[in-house]
């Protein structure tokens, strides 16, 4: 069984300033990074229902060079709102570290 934490040296979630998060998915290598981008596991209805956003706010960035996918959408509240349980958005990748990629799943 194939996780996201298996192909990726670095997982990560953190502010896009008060309004956005995002999320970095660093492969290990060429050939973990072409898996992950092919796999289709990382879409905009994943992180709509883990995160409670519109699948069309979701913007997913491909970046072949530095062998990494990023993920981005509107934060539910406001960074510092009195209902915001994470303020820098450091913990909100912990859904996704375990989660099986293609066939596996």
């Amino acid at each position: 069984m194939t996780r996201l934490l298996d192909l990726c040296s670095l997982i990560r979630s953190k502010n896009a300033g008060p309004f956005w998060l995002t999320f970095d998915f660093v492969a290990k290598d060429q050939a973990t990074y072409e898996r992950l981008r092919d796999s289709g596991v990382l879409t905009a209805p994943l992180f709509a229902k883990l995160y409670g956003t519109d699948p069309a706010d979701v913007r997913i960035v491909h970046h072949d060079r530095a062998q990494a996918v990023k993920v981005s959408f509107p934060r539910p509240v406001r960074q510092g709102d009195l209902d915001d349980s994470d303020s820098y958005g450091g913990q909100q990748h912990a859904p996704l570290i375990d989660l099986r990629l293609g066939r596996d799943r």
